[in-house]
């Protein structure tokens, strides 16, 4: 039984939507002012995140989880299953769609299709996703592509931070300018872009869309999964969670000085997106602030989070 945290360094990421408050907000390292990813729980062959602590540093996670199941409950998966990141978007995404596990095993080299979510940690006042589209067949989707009827398309929605979305596979969607989001996801990094406003590359390239792919699997006409969040309030500490789907459970956990809880799932993955405080179990103490991302394993047992602290948690 391992009864330590497996803290992760993260994997960061340019995109040319990207910027520096990666390194702002998280004091990260970053490579460069056009950062746009931190792959902050990975095993993705693209971006994978390294152990930094206790009997397995300097293990990659994919390393971890062939060599060492066990961590991980023996889990079902020919794969680790998740992936977290923290994306910031200086500028607008890509509109884009993902495909589910079916086709993108059949198209995509046995890739994961991908299911994600995200959870806005900042954004700037007015900002706003792309969050699916009005077309009611894929006769009329097709036309509104062809004619570039982007305004009349695409689904607009204004958020805050704090907010949640789930993103199903088959779903239209693009981060727009100003956000800076926790992505719960499954471990893919398949992505089929629909419209690029025209951008074109460092090279003066426009980007490559795919859209006989995307429109192949967008679902028509867009439907809005229901996402009702279930709080739990204690004296010193809210858990909430905002949902619970086939592929993952994802909650926030905000301690405002102690909370004892049970790791009873084959693992957690947690990521410290504000505050500071300790991790404890019988066997030791571990410091963490925000930018920390670790996994609780297999049989980590009780422990208590102590401090003033929030954290996105999720469990396959």
């Amino acid at each position: 039984m391992n009864r330590e945290p497996l803290f992760l360094e993260p994997v960061f990421q340019e995109r040319i939507w990207g910027g520096t408050r990666l390194a702002e907000q998280f004091g990260y390292r970053i490579p460069s002012e056009r950062t746009g990813e931190c792959w902050a729980i990975s095993a993705h062959p693209n971006g994978q995140t390294t152990v930094k602590n206790g009997p397995f540093q300097g293990k990659m996670l994919g390393e971890l989880w062939d060599e060492h199941r066990e961590l991980f409950g023996h889990f079902p998966s020919d794969r680790f299953p998740l992936l977290t990141k923290i994306l910031d978007a200086n500028d607008d995404l890509s509109v884009q769609v993902h495909p589910d596990d079916e086709y993108a095993r059949t198209y995509e080299n046995g890739e994961l299709g991908k299911t994600e979510c995200w959870y806005v940690i900042d954004c700037e006042e007015d900002a706003e996703i792309v969050f699916g589209h009005h077309a009611r067949t894929k006769k009329e989707l097709v036309e509104m592509i062809e004619n570039g009827q982007w305004d009349k398309l695409l689904c607009r929605v204004k958020v805050k931070p704090g907010d949640f979305f789930y993103v199903p596979s088959g779903t239209i969607h693009a981060l727009c300018s100003g956000l800076l989001i926790l992505e719960t996801q499954q471990s893919s990094d398949t992505t089929y872009r629909v419209y690029d406003y025209d951008r074109r590359d460092q090279e003066g390239r426009l980007r490559e869309l795919h859209l006989d792919k995307a429109i192949d699997v967008t679902t028509v006409p867009h439907v809005q999964e229901k996402v009702e969040s279930a709080v739990v309030q204690m004296a010193n500490a809210t858990i909430t969670m905002f949902i619970e789907s086939e592929y993952f459970t994802v909650y926030r956990w905000d301690v405002h000085d102690q909370l004892e809880l049970e790791q009873d799932k084959p693992f957690m993955l947690v990521s410290v997106i504000a505050g500071e405080g300790t991790i404890a179990t019988e066997e030791g103490e571990w410091e963490i602030w925000k930018g920390n991302h670790f996994i609780l394993p297999y049989q980590f047992g009780t422990f208590q989070v102590k401090g003033n602290v929030q954290m996105i948690v999720s469990h396959p």
